[in-house]
């Protein structure tokens, strides 16, 4: 069956919009065959069950290929929560070529159905027009500081070469620092579109990722698919499956599920849902030496495990290496980086085992550094965990479908309690359902040095997680 039929003009009205009687005759889709369009240049996506092709209007789409994260997949957390303003339904009616089959149509996690999340949007565009800020870059000091960070990475690097051997493991280690910083605050809003205005400026700040290491194509597939749309929820049958090594192809896997909880650390158990191993209870003591592990293990493990196998435990990765040309700024980077950052050092110190001690002493101090201040903002105490499918009650032996209420350690859902404080000081509140999105990402962040000017600039904002995900909207 031919499911690809672009619209022609005589099926379009005024304004772009569709007509109904052509929308009617769309054909029903598969999920097999949503996933087979997962290709840059063949690109599908679902968005509440409607399908889109996006292949042509990815070179004009105005957030630049970021797009095309969204291919071969349900889009539509993607789709609701990156445009502050919505997108006009005469632009979705003209890519819109079809439904997902009744009986194969996503059953997301979340609510869509409430005024909390269109009214936070509605007040943070406000508020970023009435202080006349820019909805991408800043100021100006974004750009100061960046430049600030990469001169410290280079200077680092060439002081390593130089120096004596012992002064060498000094500099190594503020090579790592420097670098922790141009992973939190250049690549990170560079790669999600946010750096500058200039699409080609953000382009070359989520490059920044690929000069000190890393794969700047597998981090958009980690955080931007995996954990911002799905901040701390973890599909149990699918974490089940894999424990039991069994590998379900793609199209039939669910994506809602943050692989920052599922297996980023597999000797730690990072959701409350999760099965404890009889190890696990002394975690607090030996994972500050697995977390200096985290950047060395992406570097030279995960980053390679992508490009061959296209994918990320539950997600499709060809909407990235798909393309030959991103395969190729892959392995150019990787033997790049790894020329003058264990190559360099090799030589001016005439040792391979030194070369690779400077190396891998940069890493641990990176990977401790970023752990750290990643594993404060959603996994400490006060944070909710969301369970999807077949999440198992220990105590009840309950086994449901879906769990929509996020929970912390302890059992409690903040949100009941701010819903109970509001309700006593107001009746006329609306009931925010409790899988709204970002009811959920508030439940599922915390903020750490609020009001730290240091910390703020320092960690890219990452000290901010709950305003982080309410100004997400104008990135």
């Amino acid at each position: 069956m031919c499911i690809g039929k672009q619209l022609n003009k005589s099926e379009e009205i005024d304004g772009g919009n569709v007509d109904a009687s052509v929308v009617s005759k769309l054909p029903e889709i598969t999920r097999e065959e949503l996933k087979s369009h997962n290709h840059p240049s063949n690109a599908w996506c679902a968005v509440h069950n409607q399908v889109l092709d996006i292949s042509k209007f990815a070179r004009r789409h105005p957030g630049g290929d970021l797009i095309l994260l969204a291919a071969g997949s349900d889009a539509t957390v993607l789709f609701e929560t990156y445009h502050p303003r919505g997108v006009p339904a005469s632009l979705v009616n003209k890519l819109k070529i079809g439904e997902l089959r009744k009986s194969e149509q996503f059953e997301s996690y979340y609510s869509w159905n409430s005024a909390f999340y269109p009214t936070l949007k509605k007040r943070v565009v406000e508020k970023v027009e009435s202080n006349k800020l820019s909805r991408r870059g800043g100021d100006g000091s974004i750009m100061v500081k960046g430049l600030f960070f990469m001169f410290a990475f280079w200077y680092c690097l060439y002081q390593m070469c130089v120096s004596s051997f012992n002064d060498s493991l000094k500099w190594s280690v503020a090579m790592g620092f420097f670098a922790s910083f141009i992973g939190t605050c250049i690549q990170h809003d560079g790669n999600h579109g946010a750096f500058s205005n200039y699409r080609w400026l953000n382009k070359a700040a989520g490059w920044t990722l690929d000069m000190i290491g890393a794969s700047g194509f597998t981090w958009e597939i980690q955080h931007m698919l995996g954990h911002h749309p799905y901040t701390n929820v973890l599909d149990c049958e699918e974490r089940e499956l894999q424990e039991k090594s069994i590998d379900r192809p793609l199209f039939e896997k669910d994506q809602e599920c943050d692989p920052d909880v599922f297996s980023s650390f597999p000797l730690l158990r990072m959701h409350p849902a999760q099965e404890p191993s009889w190890y696990q209870q002394y975690q607090h003591m030996y994972a500050p030496f697995l977390f200096a592990l985290m950047t060395v293990a992406k570097v030279l493990q995960q980053d390679f495990e992508l490009v061959f196998s296209k994918r990320l435990y539950h997600i499709d990765a060809t909407c990235r290496y798909g393309s030959k040309w991103n395969v190729a700024r892959f392995w150019f980077m990787k033997v790049l980086t790894m020329a003058y950052m264990i190559g360099l050092p090799v030589y001016f110190h005439s040792s391979l085992l030194k070369g690779c001690a400077l190396f891998l002493v940069g890493h641990f101090s990176c990977g401790e550094m970023l752990a750290t201040m990643f594993i404060v903002n959603h996994v400490i105490e006060g944070v909710a965990f969301g369970t999807k499918n077949h999440a198992r009650d220990r105590k009840k032996e309950v086994v449901e479908k879906i769990v929509y209420r996020p929970k912390t350690v302890e059992g409690m859902t903040p949100m009941i309690e701010t819903r109970s404080a509001a309700l006593d000081k107001s009746k006329s509140i609306e009931e925010v359902p409790l899988n709204d999105w970002a009811a959920v990402q508030c439940q599922t962040s915390v903020n750490w040095s609020s009001g730290s000017w240091f910390w703020n600039h320092f960690s890219g904002g990452l000290s901010h997680q709950i305003g982080k995900y309410s100004s997400i909207v104008n990135r």
